[in-house]
């Protein structure tokens, strides 16, 4: 009988240890303290300027498109932009940003009338430059 005992009674030791642990598993996660994080470095703002060579010039004549650059590294692209209805459009004349932060690049065009120009790269663009075409 003490044998029969002691089989009963680590029965109900091994059931009480299993549910025990079931419900511990099903229970609510316990919420810890969050590891302080520190905030992301904020990049410094930047910028890019324009200023075109000429005010105004003959379709397909070559003309300059200069500026500096601040904030962006140097090898960034910088593509010049032309507004074309209400978009802007993107045109293949891009130029690397050098070392100082400045870029210059030589652009033609074709389509008549004032012309609204940008240059964009590095997440930024910068105030718009107008150069009417002859």
């Amino acid at each position: 009988m003490n044998r029969a005992y002691r089989l009963v009674a680590a029965g109900v030791l091994s059931v009480a240890l299993v549910g025990a642990s079931a419900a511990t598993s099903m229970a609510a996660p316990v919420e810890r303290p969050a590891a302080p994080v520190s905030p992301a470095p904020v990049p410094p703002t930047a910028t890019l300027t324009a200023k075109a060579s000429v005010n105004s010039v003959k379709a397909w004549e070559e003309f300059r498109i200069s500026g500096t650059s601040t904030g962006l590294t140097a090898g960034t692209q910088v593509s010049v932009q032309q507004k074309q209805k209400s978009a802007w459009v993107t045109l293949p004349a891009s130029v690397a940003v050098n070392k100082s932060g400045a870029y210059s690049l030589r652009v033609k065009l074709g389509i008549k009338g004032k012309n609204e120009l940008r240059m964009a790269g590095g997440g930024v663009v910068s105030p718009v430059v107008t150069v009417t075409i002859l």
